[in-house]
């Protein structure tokens, strides 16, 4: 631990405007029980909107980088980290004080790392509830460690060697998996609340679409950031969420 710091949270974000200023007072009320025992890393991927200007006004720490492959801005963030624990919480993610003080429970009792169960920030189609509560569920019996909201120690992170930068998808999961060869893996009851964009500015006939492409080829699609719009196209934010999540 380097100057008293216990929890680095680490925050990818590309042209996250909208959403990174609450995003970022939601997790400053959620660990302020830990002091300064807590650093904030904003890893600014490229962004055009003035995602670093908002974060730096909220005390967080900027790391501007230009890589556009999510595995490897959050191993980037994990290198300028100066905790022995850390979090990585996406720009659309809101973490509350529960499952912080959770997650950091779950390490003193000997965990290495783990995750939590994902609900979406409503409103939200019926059919994407559906997955929602299903999703939950099978993540849990499976283990699954969503990078929404994923955390370890500085010890599993190095031993397992970071995220897997060949794939632009899956990564997490992938790390999950590499966790559990150090020691043990805490899936939180906790849960935390994400945006739900993706469901409402893609059809439901281009998630069907992009699902059947990465069903036929999971390896060859998780590696082709060209054929994954759907976390990588223009389409990040909606009227909705802009309207809801203003930044300042």
């Amino acid at each position: 631990m380097e100057n008293g710091v216990r929890l680095s949270v680490i925050i990818p974000a590309h042209d996250e405007a909208p959403l990174i200023g609450a995003t970022l007072d939601v997790l400053a009320h959620s660990t302020a029980w830990l002091g300064d025992g807590v650093e904030i890393i904003v890893v600014d991927d490229a962004s055009s909107d003035g995602t670093g200007a908002i974060a730096r006004a909220r005390g967080a720490r900027v790391l501007p980088v230009a890589l556009r492959q999510i595995a490897a801005v959050r191993n980037a963030g994990a290198a300028a980290a100066r905790g022995d624990r850390l979090l990585f919480v996406d720009a659309d993610t809101l973490a509350n004080p529960e499952v912080v003080i959770a997650l950091m429970d779950a390490m003193d009792r000997g965990a290495v790392g783990g995750g939590v169960g994902v609900r979406f920030i409503r409103p939200l189609p019926l059919h994407m509830r559906i997955f929602e509560s299903v999703s939950i569920l099978l993540f849990r019996l499976a283990g699954v460690t969503p990078g929404c909201f994923l955390f370890c120690t500085r010890e599993a992170f190095d031993a397992v060697g970071g995220f897997d930068e060949s794939l632009y998808v899956t990564e997490d999961v992938r790390f999950g998996r590499a966790l559990r060869h150090v020691g043990r893996v805490a899936i939180l009851r906790e849960q935390v609340y994400s945006s739900a964009r993706k469901m409402r500015t893609y059809s439901l006939g281009e998630k069907i679409r992009f699902l059947l492409r990465f069903l036929v080829a999971p390896g060859r699609v998780a590696r082709d950031r060209a054929r994954l719009e759907l976390w990588y196209g223009p389409r990040r934010h909606d009227e909705v969420e802009t309207r809801q999540r203003e930044p300042d």
